[in-house]
């Protein structure tokens, strides 16, 4: 597939055809993404291969979890987890308990986890990254550029040779649990959770917004790049 469709056609899957992801293709499409760009080219990254069913579908449970929080922030119309507030020192801006006992949001919204051919569980070693925009008063991002990168190589990979897949988040609100799952040693952390499969339906057409609507010119302020 050349390069300009696959940027342009890979979309965030969610649903997947009851067929597996044989190893020798998921060893081809981490082939390929492994050279995705990196600090330091230390190569930071783990990946948990799991097939495993009990597994898969305690991911998944641990994953709901996460999803409830995201949907009550969703329904007191907050931003979930909104990023600027990260690492303040004030209460949630909901109860988080409250949030995952409930037991009226549809599995079905989350089931796509435990249901998937194949979980990916991407890591980072935190100790062997960088992370240079540390002790500005927010956020630290430059970390997560060691792993990023990889993983949507992996999502490039994977539309190539007609499979699927989604970066999800969620599974960090249980970490400690995933640690203990795993079996994940204390240096590395979650990146991210990728269910890979062959697509029940193959997306051609992504939408969204303009490079005007984004890029400036010269100052924040600038006039839009046309």
């Amino acid at each position: 597939m050349e390069l300009t469709e696959a940027m342009r056609t890979t979309p965030a899957t969610r649903e997947f055809l009851d067929e597996p992801v044989p190893d020798e293709v998921l060893y081809a499409i981490l082939d390929d993404a492994r050279f995705a760009p990196n600090g330091g080219n230390r190569q930071s990254w783990k990946v948990i291969v799991v097939r495993d069913e009990a597994t898969k579908q305690r991911l998944g449970e641990l994953y709901l979890l996460g999803g409830r929080e995201y949907v009550a922030h969703h329904e007191a119309g907050l931003v979930p987890f909104q990023a600027s507030k990260a690492g303040n020192t004030a209460p949630p801006a909901i109860d988080l308990a409250a949030a995952r006992a409930r037991t009226d949001l549809p599995v079905e919204a989350f089931d796509h986890i435990a249901s998937a051919p194949v979980l990916l569980v991407v890591l980072l070693d935190l100790e062997n990254v960088s992370a240079v925009d540390t002790g500005l008063g927010r956020l630290p991002l430059t970390a997560a550029m060691s792993v990023y990168p990889f993983c949507h190589n992996i999502l490039l990979g994977a539309r190539q040779r007609g499979y699927g897949g989604v970066v999800t988040s969620l599974l960090s609100r249980s970490e400690p649990e995933v640690r203990e799952l795993l079996g994940i040693p204390d240096n590395f952390v979650l990146a991210t959770l990728i269910p890979l499969g062959r697509p029940v339906k193959v997306i051609t057409k992504l939408r969204r917004e303009p490079v005007e609507s984004f890029a400036v010119l010269e100052r924040f302020d600038g006039k839009p790049l046309s």
